[in-house]
């Protein structure tokens, strides 16, 4: 009598016995994009912040306490780093993205570049907000063939890497992966995400040091890297965006200045 169900060949028989052997679980296992570690870290930057404001004014008045929270954001970001595989896929910085992320960045920069030169020169002004400091900043004292522009550069590719790739790709890591499924936490989180790194980058002590009122324009500046970077992971055009703009803003300030 026959059986109703059909026995497998010994062919297929032979493919489950292989496709049991440990080197080919090995091989589907490296398939697998590493798991993150310590995404935490990147709370203790955002409590460096928030404990910087709560300090005594003359504390506040003092350059090492204002480099205090970038300080602590680099080394937590090179303790992450140590701590987990993949970092340039995990910041975004895969060398197949750069052509379209300098390309997209630099058109960006242009335009918030030009639009925040108007608003610095212009708006602020009719506000009857100060912008005479501008002349004494720390930026504005070093030689201009040193900020334009190898500084600019440095400081972009830091910057990114700090508040982009490491703050807020390390906030969103947080969230953990089984409960991503969930509609309201899957919208929730990067949203969160992006206004917490992007107050963290506007509210940077130095930052609000040396810009004073005018630090107010990092916050949208962050606002609108960030969401590029969560739409795309090309850190590239946070990078070359953030570059653009300064570089706009600086030369054409400056000179209205001079």
């Amino acid at each position: 009598m026959n059986s109703p169900h059909p026995q497998p060949s010994p062919l297929s028989a032979r493919k489950n016995v292989f496709s049991d052997r440990p080197d080919c679980q090995m091989a589907s296992l490296r398939k697998k994009p590493s798991q993150e570690t310590v995404a935490g870290l990147a709370i203790i930057p955002i409590l460096a912040t928030v404990t910087f404001y709560l300090l005594p004014d003359s504390w506040q008045a003092n350059r090492l306490c204002q480099f205090a929270p970038q300080i602590i954001t680099y080394m937590s970001f090179g303790i992450w780093a140590i701590c987990n595989t993949d970092i340039i896929h995990k910041l975004g910085l895969q060398s197949t993205k750069i052509r379209a992320g300098i390309r997209i960045g630099l058109l960006l920069g242009l335009l918030l570049g030009s639009f925040n030169t108007i608003l610095i020169l212009y708006g602020a002004p009719a506000l009857g907000l100060d912008i005479e400091f501008l002349r004494d900043t720390p930026h504005a004292h070093l030689p201009l063939a040193l900020m334009v522009p190898w500084f600019i550069l440095f400081i972009a590719i830091a910057v990114e890497i700090n508040f982009r790739g490491f703050l807020l790709g390390r906030l969103l890591a947080l969230v953990p992966q089984h409960t991503r499924s969930s509609k309201s936490l899957s919208s929730i989180a990067p949203v969160a995400a992006l206004g917490i790194s992007s107050l963290a980058f506007a509210f940077d002590p130095f930052m609000v040091s040396t810009f004073q009122h005018l630090h107010w324009i990092a916050l949208w500046d962050g606002l609108i890297w960030g969401w590029i970077w969560l739409q795309t992971r090309n850190l590239y055009i946070p990078i070359a965006a953030h570059f653009m703009e300064v570089i706009i803003e600086y030369l054409i300030i400056r000179a209205a200045l001079a």
